[in-house]
């Protein structure tokens, strides 16, 4: 059989992550390698092992490429995403969808119109004890949700001389930490306890209100350091830390706090969810293991052991129990999910992964928190 022909733009951090990711799926194959430039292509493409190298617009006059992933700033991802569809081409598009409502419904329009497949990278919803927790709470094993409490904490922006593009408004967005990495937050808190967030209030503080912009070049998470010289300051206005009050469709609430600025906080995602009849606790940098606790009885730590586990959960665990699994699984389990739709042709009725439409979700969520933080009172959403 022969294996879906695949092309990735974008070779930053999370390009070629994917690329990895993809590598490990048998009907897959990544043929072609997009940047901004011939020559960048080729340089990526050759360090990356992918025989094929391109601009964007080049990439998509690839009959043969039959899904294109957009790894690129944000900025980029509502017209790259856009004209992908346009040109036939089932799309994976990393998070946020677009920069602003506007965009992501017209791109969810688009995908239903053509039929092609489409998902967002929330990948961090993979986890196996992420999908243990949901089928709890669909078995009634939860109970009824009382509260949330989530926190999504980083320190690589800990330093004023750290700097990324994801700094910048006009490439990023007018929210930052809320926007990068509150979504994977919100997305896994509304997707495990099936509740909807109706009502937000949030508060945002720039503990860096300036900082030094490096005049050569520094990849996200390389840890180069430069000297006093190669530094410009720039203001900041977007957050580097974020508290928000959550109220659900259940009537009751939730807290979480985003930090970009937690120093020894490297990638820690945790999620407290107290039901009727159980709490469960989970944290993404301890990701093989499951707090259950009990009001009557013993608290319990379930592990990602697929004979443990509930059945619907195993197919998304690769090896058997005590096979520590992390990050990089997270987008080969998403990845094949949506190729397996792929396969198929079109975008099912129901999918199981997160898709354009839940981009459109978290988009809006962030844009009602970022309205909130402006206006310092509540906002619905």
């Amino acid at each position: 059989m022969s294996k879906i022909q695949v092309g990735v733009v974008g070779t930053g951090f999370i390009g070629p992550a994917h690329i990895e990711a993809l590598r490990r799926l048998p009907n897959v194959e990544v043929v072609a390698l997009c940047e901004v430039s011939q020559e960048l292509a080729e340089t990526k493409a050759a360090q990356l092992g992918i025989p094929r190298a391109y601009t964007f617009d080049d990439l998509l006059k690839q009959d043969d490429i039959q899904a294109i992933h957009i790894c690129t700033p944000n900025f980029l991802h509502y017209s790259q995403s856009k004209a992908a569809l346009l040109a036939g081409k089932h799309v994976i598009c990393e998070k946020p969808l677009a920069k602003d409502l506007a965009e992501a419904e017209e791109l969810v329009q688009l995908a239903e119109q053509t039929g092609l497949v489409n998902a967002v990278h929330f990948n961090l919803r993979y986890y196996p004890l992420v999908r243990q927790m949901k089928v709890m709470r669909e078995k009634g094993e939860l109970g009824d949700v009382y509260s949330i409490i989530g926190s999504y904490l980083q320190d690589w922006l800990f330093y004023e001389t750290d700097y990324n593009w994801r700094l910048e408004p006009d490439k990023s967005g007018d929210s930052r930490a809320i926007a990068d990495i509150g979504s994977h937050l919100m997305d896994i808190l509304e997707h495990v306890t099936g509740l909807k967030t109706t009502a937000v209030l949030a508060d945002f503080n720039t503990i860096h209100k300036t900082r030094k912009k490096p005049l050569k070049p520094v990849e996200t998470y390389s840890g180069k350091m430069l000297q006093p010289d190669d530094y410009a300051d720039v203001p900041i206005n977007t957050e580097d830390h974020a508290n928000v009050l959550l109220r659900f469709d259940n009537g009751n609430r939730g807290v979480i706090t985003v930090s970009q600025v937690s120093a020894g906080r490297k990638n820690q995602l945790k999620i407290e969810i107290s039901g009727s009849k159980k709490t469960l606790a989970f944290n993404s940098e301890a990701p093989n293991q499951l707090w259950v606790g009990n009001r009557d009885g013993y608290n319990q730590t379930v592990t990602d052991d697929p004979s443990l586990v509930h059945a619907e959960v195993r197919s998304v665990i690769g090896f058997p129990g005590g096979h520590n699994e992390g990050f990089p699984d997270t987008s080969k389990q998403l990845f094949k999910e949506v190729y397996a739709a792929i396969e198929a042709g079109k975008q099912p009725e129901n999918p199981t992964y997160p898709t354009f439409a839940d981009g459109y979700r978290e988009l809006l969520i962030c844009e009602r928190i970022l309205e909130s933080n402006k206006a310092q009172s509540w906002v619905e959403v």
